[in-house]
């Protein structure tokens, strides 16, 4: 996979435009509107599953391109990367293609909350999607801006008020048909650029507007609740025109570990992989931005922005007088830009020099590009089905930032999920849901339909309950035989790995359990293990590996006949054997969660000092809407698995305490009656 030889973009617009030059007069089971993260997933997860599948893109040349930051994964985020992956998508390959600085996040934490993540060549990303659409079969690709979505009769049989049957095209008047429409239009519904005090339509800097045609079509034809939200990037900064040797150097991990379970490495070498520097704001820097608030028109608007990407801005008014993280990125193996995370801004571009110039490093700074603000349309997603079809609207799917998320990632995810359904839904096939307890794309929609947005959804690890589970070492045990056996998006090669992988450790876990022995010949076999003297039980070799301090290698070493065949396994077993009885305890903690849900909250509850382990915004939420008891507080949005189980335990334990203080009360009462009645 990683040594295919890609077409150059000519070649790519070439065979778009012979494509193109029949889309008109052909009928297409899944029509795609939009070509970033969530419109390339959707239109590739369609054609896998068997649909005729046409991708309207507004710039062909931009299909596939990193709008904002150059890179892919993290904490959460890197989960939903491996499970697309899972499913045959493309962002994971694409990654292990364009990555240049490949690192995992969370390490010194467990396992199951690490996150993948890698920067990205800009330019190898964008050729790698491309060359995957171009070689995908049932896929065609047409370069165009959708004025309407097309209207007809519903179908009795199915739910629904209205029906879209095809798109129409701004400029032409002649309408395609498809049975299924996935709108996939990111920042560019109705979408607004905002640099100081002006404002121009539009969902990027350099191209140009979406059509209203479409926003008009949801809000009065299909009557869909539409909301606003905004974003924002920061400015690009000619490298050379910084001084690094002023920032912390961060080095990328010296073993890079691929995204994709097809993949055993990454096109980049471990020895060629740039680092990423680390600096921070200074007082400086909030001093332009507070005195240049009146110039930026864009943070004085009501659109909810987002909580864990706000501007500079944003951050200086809310948490004055702190300290920011600047981290300062590469855009790719020869590129000349730096990308500053951190630094969102939509203030006019000369404060914008003024800004970045009071960071130490940055103080000969030079912008290429200068940041700048977007607010765009949304749909409220609790409007969908958990297969992303709008409830009213039969035959119309949404995926990626018109349902409210924030994230390359979380667009994919929804993408590949749309693509499947409508696909599925225009073969005359049933539509297929991802549980919560089976993988973060399937917390991601629920999250989305049953509690809907107040702010751009960004995925956390924190979000799904059954996290220790839900692991990205295992997503393709949980996710790839599925997406082949029962949705039909898998292919039959990524099929046979992993039957091939998951047969592999059943006799891997087998033979570790087969491996029982009694303590002291453990510590006999294995020396170097920490295993108390005193302990004199039978262990099997599962057992034994959860010992912080045994590898599966050094037990391969001391039973070769039995484990050393196993070693391409090595960290996976290590990785399952830990969570086995986390596994166990967790199911057992949320059937305890369920048969307790409706447990009275006690209103005098001080959420803001409650001494369990909260955000400051689950305290926040609980504290403004006070549920009257633990499920109504399940559903309040924001809140956490985690912070459902610490509020549980401590009002489990303060009704304890409570009733032992009465049941105390009431023996010293009775004490005091009978030493009355004795004298």
């Amino acid at each position: 996979m990683l040594t295919k030889k890609l077409p150059p973009l000519q070649r790519f617009l070439s065979l778009v435009s012979r494509r193109a030059s029949h889309a008109a007069r052909q009928q297409y089971d899944v029509i795609v509107v939009g070509g970033g993260h969530a419109g390339t997933e959707a239109a590739a997860a369609a054609a896998r599953v068997g649909a005729e599948t046409l991708l309207v893109s507004q710039k062909i040349q931009t299909i596939g391109a990193l709008s904002c930051n150059p890179s892919l994964g993290g904490v959460g985020k890197g989960q939903l990367v491996r499970e697309v992956d899972a499913l045959d998508g493309l962002c994971g390959r694409a990654g292990d293609w364009a990555g240049i600085h490949f690192s995992i996040l969370n390490r010194s934490k467990g396992p199951a909350v690490w996150g993948p993540r890698a920067q990205l060549d800009r330019q190898r990303y964008r050729t790698f999607i491309q060359s995957e659409l171009l070689s995908t079969p049932r896929l065609t690709v047409l370069e165009g801006s959708v004025e309407e979505l097309l209207l007809s009769e519903t179908n009795p049989e199915e739910p629904g008020t209205h029906r879209v049957t095809g798109i129409r095209l701004a400029n032409e008047g002649t309408p395609i048909s498809a049975s299924s429409v996935i709108l996939t239009t990111g920042t560019f519904l109705s979408g607004s650029l905002f640099v100081g005090q002006n404002e121009s339509p539009g969902g990027r800097i350099g191209d140009a507007p979406s059509s209203a045609g479409l926003s008009h079509t949801l809000r009065e034809r299909l009557g869909l609740r539409v909301g606003r939200l905004r974003t924002g990037t920061p400015p690009r900064i000619l490298k050379d025109s910084v001084d690094l040797s002023l920032a912390h150097l961060h080095p990328p991990d010296s073993h890079p570990t691929p995204f994709s379970f097809l993949n055993t490495h990454t096109r980049c070498k471990p020895e060629e992989q740039l680092p990423c520097y680390l600096t921070h704001t200074t007082p400086g820097v909030e001093r332009v931005v507070k005195e240049s608030l009146h110039l930026n028109c864009h943070i004085q608007q009501d659109a909810k922005g987002p909580r864990y990407c706000p501007s500079i801005e944003s951050r200086v008014v809310r948490f004055p007088g702190r300290q920011h993280q600047v981290w300062l990125e590469p855009e790719g193996l020869t590129s000349d830009l730096l990308y500053p995370q951190g630094l969102s801004m939509t203030m006019p571009p000369d404060i914008q020099l003024r800004l970045i110039r009071e960071i130490p490093p940055l103080h000969r700074a030079e912008i290429h590009t200068p940041g700048y603000g977007v607010q765009y349309d949304f749909v409220c997603p609790t409007q969908l089905s958990p297969a992303l079809q709008v409830k009213s609207t039969q035959g119309l799917f949404l995926a990626g930032q018109i349902n409210g998320t924030t994230g390359y990632e979380e667009a994919a995810a929804q993408g590949l999920w749309a693509g499947v359904n409508a696909a599925r839904s225009a073969l005359s096939m049933p539509t297929v849901a991802l549980s919560r307890t089976e993988s973060y794309i399937g917390v991601l929609i629920d999250d989305l339909v049953s509690r809907g947005v107040t702010e751009p959804y960004r995925m956390f690890t924190s979000r799904a309950e059954y996290r220790t589970s839900l692991r990205p070492d295992n997503a393709d045990l949980r996710l790839t035989l599925k997406g082949f056996e029962e949705v039909g998006c898998v292919s039959p090669l990524r099929y046979q790995e992993a039957v091939r992988v998951r047969d592999s450790l059943q006799e891997a876990q087998a033979a570790l359990q087969t491996l029982s022995l009694s303590s002291p010949k453990w510590r006999k076999a294995l020396p170097d293990m920490r295993m108390s003297e005193t302990k004199n039980t039978l262990l099997t070799g599962m057992d034994v590996l959860q010992y912080n301090d045994v590898t599966f290698e050094m037990m391969s070493s001391a039973f070769p006949e039995s484990l050393s065949r196993h070693m391409e396994f090595a960290q996976r077993l290590k990785i399952e054997a830990v969570y086995k009885p986390h596994c166990d305890l967790q199911k057992k903690e949320i059937e305890r969660i369920q048969k307790e849900e409706n447990m009275s909250l006690p209103q005098d509850i001080d959420y803001l000092t409650l001494p369990v382990s909260m955000s400051q915004e689950v305290r926040e939420v609980l504290d403004r809407v006070r549920p009257s008891t633990l499920g109504a507080a399940t559903r309040l949005e924001g809140m956490t698995p985690a912070a459902i189980v610490h509020l549980l335990n401590y009002v489990r334990t303060a009704a304890q305490r409570e009733r032992r203080t009465q049941r105390h009360q009431k023996e010293e009462r009775e004490r005091e009656m009978c030493a009355r009645e004795a004298s």
